[in-house]
């Protein structure tokens, strides 16, 4: 698939299933990219697609299956949305940090793919509001989850994995 550069083809990519609860439109929305008017549309589609669905099917489905419903606060975002907001401050890594994890379509320098996405469960957020209850869900994950990283942030103990 080549990168999207019509309504229609951004269209179709979206309407791509990445799994059973997950489109890659849920991927692309970037409140970075929205207010600024930037483009958060992968280059190489195909690349995205197949780190997206990894993403989608090894860890989001089976915290959806866990605790329910996920939100996803982030997921893919293009080269120049990432770059924009680390220089902005809008906690964005750079981009060579950044690559095969929130940049799903470029490939980090040892060669590898990958996908990363910022989610908050809110099933577990209803059910735990003790300070440090996130580590719960932590385990949980490490326990059951083929986890690259992991990394919790304290506005509704929302996480990249």
């Amino acid at each position: 698939m080549r990168k999207p550069t019509s309504v229609n083809a951004l269209d179709k990519l979206g309407r791509v299933r990445l799994s059973k609860h997950f489109f890659m439109r849920d991927m692309l929305h970037s409140e970075v990219a929205q207010i600024h008017g930037l483009a958060n549309i992968p280059d190489d589609p195909d690349l995205a697609i197949e780190t997206g669905t990894r993403l989608c099917e090894d860890l989001l489905e089976p915290l959806n299956a866990r605790w329910g419903r996920i939100v996803v606060r982030s997921g893919y975002r293009a080269p120049d949305v990432n770059a924009f907001g680390n220089k902005r401050g809008f906690s964005c890594g750079t981009n060579e940090h950044t690559a095969a994890g929130h940049i799903w379509d470029v490939r980090d320098a040892e060669g590898r793919t990958g996908a990363m996405a910022t989610v908050v469960v809110p099933g577990f957020l209803d059910q735990v509001t003790e300070e440090g209850g996130w580590r719960r869900l932590a385990w949980w994950i490490h326990d059951h989850l083929p986890y690259d990283s992991l990394w919790f942030f304290p506005k509704l103990w929302a996480f990249n994995i």
